[in-house]
């Protein structure tokens, strides 16, 4: 029977809204603010896809490995819920290679890549009461995920002034009882810092002493390019109890194929006392799995990569940076208070005394692309208003393109005295 009476029990979710509680969502928002009128090819600096720099490559034995899985037919089957083992141990193996101790295939979990990662492990902990620290600025995804399955969010700041180390004092003063794990992102997006050895043992032992585990958020493992060298987190795993996100997305140019892991870094085998690996795998039964195509390539990828690879992408990730911080210099309503070190990503802080008729970030980002076909993200986005994020794996010269017409910009739109 119709329904006449244009009355409907159903409508949108009006707390979804992708353009203000994800990185997607505000560039898109920021790319539909594009004057078409400007023939001027967009620099897209708001993204963090190394795929966007014709520098970066996927490395030979990855589609080797990929093809020779497709032609083997083995792999067109649904994957076990946790992974193919062998892939599991290449993973495992992998890590340990900088760990103090050994990870075993039952140490991993496949997933879609580092996302799906904090899509299976918040739920898992998550508990009527229970809060989670953060970081400010930080990946916006774990608060919305958060969020969503109802953990309270508390937020730890990393410190501009002090090489966005963790402000301990903050970290420990904002746990209790209810206080389940923390979240550190190392190298760090969006900071672009890599934290000392000293610095990690530090959050390691507040950590143990709040009676908490910690996620690591390593999906930049070893991309780190300048003198401080990147430091695993589960090297204090018998301080305090680790779960490690890793992913093969950044370092090997590879975002689309959606791979990622979970690893438990926990020798004395505490979160599989406490339940928590029993929901991760509980979780992992009701969600999708990575193509079992991929997964089956992961052995080949992880062996055969070779160390120049890994070393030429570094050095053209520290050019980047290069470009980046002395072209800050050049734009005086920008201060970029570190010189990023790490990850694929920097920061920098706007000084609106300097500007005219522009009254925060986002309408910063929104007038940029605009009248300059630039794409940067809003620091609000990543939980530090006022701030912006730029990405380092553009192309050496759309960089410099980039922030000359931000420097024409804020030239244009500079207060006049």
């Amino acid at each position: 029977m119709e329904n006449t009476s244009e009355k409907w029990n159903f409508q949108g979710n009006k707390e979804l809204n992708a353009s203000t509680i994800s990185v997607g969502g505000v560039y898109d928002m920021l790319m539909d603010s594009i004057n078409n009128k400007d023939n001027r090819p967009v620099v897209r600096l708001g993204r963090v896809d190394p795929t966007d720099n014709p520098l970066f490559r996927t490395p030979t034995v990855a589609l080797d490995a990929i093809t020779t899985a497709v032609h083997s037919f083995n792999f067109n089957c649904y994957p076990p819920t946790v992974g193919l083992l062998e892939a599991k141990r290449a993973v495992a193996d992998h890590l340990s290679s900088n760990l103090p101790h050994n990870l075993s295939p039952e140490n991993v979990f496949l997933t879609l890549g580092g996302t799906q990662a904090i899509d299976i492990i918040l739920p898992s902990l998550a508990r009527p009461g229970a809060n989670i620290l953060l970081p400010k600025p930080g990946y916006p995804h774990y608060e919305l995920r958060a969020t969503r399955c109802h953990l309270e969010v508390r937020h730890f700041d990393l410190l501009p002034e002090r090489g966005w180390e963790v402000d301990l004092d903050s970290l420990e003063a904002l746990a209790d009882e209810n206080t389940v794990a923390m979240v550190l992102i190392s190298p760090s997006c969006p900071c672009g810092n890599v934290f000392t050895y000293e610095h990690l043992k530090r959050v390691a032992e507040i950590a143990s002493k709040l009676g908490i585990f910690v996620i690591s958020d390593e999906v930049y493992a070893h991309v780190a390019f300048g003198s401080k060298p990147f430091v695993p987190m589960g090297e204090f795993s018998s301080i305090v109890p680790v779960i490690t996100i890793g992913s093969l997305s950044k370092r090997w140019f590879i975002p689309g194929w959606r791979i990622g892991w979970i690893a438990t870094c926990d020798p004395h085998g505490i979160v599989q006392k406490t339940g928590i690996v029993t929901k991760i795998v509980d979780y992992l039964e009701i969600t999708s799995d990575p193509p079992t195509i991929v997964q089956a390539a992961i052995p080949e990828i992880l062996k055969k990569t070779t160390d120049d690879f890994h070393s030429n992408n570094l050095n053209i990730l520290r050019e980047a940076a290069n470009i980046f911080y002395d072209g800050c210099k050049e734009i005086p309503c920008l201060t970029c208070p570190h010189k990023p070190e790490g990850a694929m990503v920097g920061m920098v802080e706007i000084n609106f005394s300097q500007l005219e008729g522009i009254v925060d970030d986002v309408h910063f980002c929104t007038k940029l692309a605009k009248e300059e076909s630039v794409i940067l993200l809003p620091g609000v986005t990543v939980g530090l208003k006022n701030w912006l994020r730029f990405s380092l794996a553009a192309d050496p010269s759309d960089l410099k393109d980039g922030l000359s017409r931000i420097r024409e910009f804020s030239l244009r739109h500079a207060k006049m005295p």
